[in-house]
C-alpha cells in the first residue's frame, strides 16, 4: 500500500474520532477555542457572533488537525416583504455558515509530507449553499524554527458544490494549494497569514486569512484578523468577494 493510499484512509477513518482523540490520548493534543459577540442595540440592531474550535497533534511520523467553525449573524433588514409597496423592517439572519475540516500528513522527512485534507462548509448566503472537498497532495516545509514557520500544500482533489441559484450539485476535479504562514514580532505577539485555493472548472474558491494574535498569559490571548472569501463564478445577483473582519477571545486548551 503506498503511503497516499495509506494516508487517506486513516484520514477518513480518523475523523469522527477527533473529538475523543484527546480524551483517550492527550500526550501531544493542543488546541485553541475561539470566540467573537459583538450586539447592537438603540438606532440598529445587530447581533454577531463567530467561534472556532480547533485541535492539532503532531509526532515523529504524523501532523493532525481537525477545526470546526461558526458565523452567524442578524440584522434590521428593508424591503417590500408583504407586496403592498410600503418599505418594512425586519430582524433576519444576514449570515449563517459553518464549516468543518480535518487534515493528516504522514511526514517523509523534516521538510516533506504527504497530505490528505477533507474540508465542508454550508453557507445560506454565499453562491454554493455546500461545498464538500477532498484532496491529496504534497506538503513541504520552507521554513521552521522558534520564531517563523513557512509551509504549503499543493495537490489535485475532487468537489462537490450545490449551487444556491439553481439548486443543482455540481461535481468538479480540482487543484488544491494552501500557504501558511507565521512569524513571532515578540515572547507573546504573533503574526499570521494562511491562504486558500481550490480551482475546478466550474468555480475557483479562494480564502485568505490575515491578522495578529497577542497573548494575555498562557491561557488566554486577543485576536484579530479580516477573512476574504472570493468565488469566480456567482449569480448575477451575488458578490464574488465576502469580507468578515473579527476580533476574538481565544483560548488556549492543552
Amino acid at each position: 500500500m503506498t503511503k497516499p493510499l495509506a494516508l487517506a484512509i486513516a484520514l477518513l477513518c480518523s475523523a469522527p474520532f477527533a473529538a475523543t482523540a484527546q480524551e483517550t490520548s492527550p500526550t501531544g493534543w493542543t488546541g485553541t477555542g475561539e470566540l467573537g459577540l459583538a450586539l447592537s442595540r438603540g438606532n440598529s440592531r445587530s447581533d454577531n457572533l463567530n467561534g472556532k474550535l480547533q485541535f492539532q497533534n503532531e509526532d515523529a511520523e504524523w501532523k493532525h488537525n481537525y477545526y470546526l467553525s461558526v458565523l452567524r449573524s442578524k440584522g434590521e433588514v428593508s424591503g417590500d416583504f408583504d407586496g403592498d409597496g410600503t418599505p418594512e423592517e425586519r430582524f433576519e439572519l444576514t449570515a449563517n455558515r459553518y464549516e468543518a475540516g480535518a487534515s493528516s500528513a504522514i511526514k517523509v522527512n523534516e521538510i516533506s509530507s504527504w497530505v490528505a485534507a477533507l474540508r465542508y462548509e454550508n453557507d445560506d448566503f454565499a453562491p454554493f449553499e455546500s461545498q464538500a472537498t477532498f484532496s491529496m497532495g504534497y506538503g513541504h516545509n520552507f521554513i521552521k524554527n522558534e520564531v517563523t514557520t513557512l509551509s504549503a500544500e499543493v495537490g489535485p482533489g475532487y468537489r462537490r458544490a450545490k449551487s444556491a441559484e439553481t439548486g443543482e450539485t455540481e461535481n468538479d476535479v480540482i487543484a488544491r494549494g494552501l500557504l501558511d504562514f507565521k512569524h513571532k514580532l515578540t515572547d507573546n505577539t504573533e503574526l499570521y497569514n494562511t491562504f486558500l485555493v481550490e480551482s475546478g472548472d466550474d468555480n475557483t474558491f479562494g480564502q485568505n486569512d490575515t491578522g495578529i494574535s497577542v497573548a494575555m498569559n498562557e491561557s488566554f490571548a486577543l485576536k484579530a484578523g479580516v477573512q476574504v472569501r472570493h468565488n469566480t463564478e456567482v449569480g448575477p445577483a451575488t458578490k464574488k468577494t465576502d469580507t468578515l473582519t473579527k476580533v476574538n477571545l481565544v483560548y488556549n486548551i492543552k
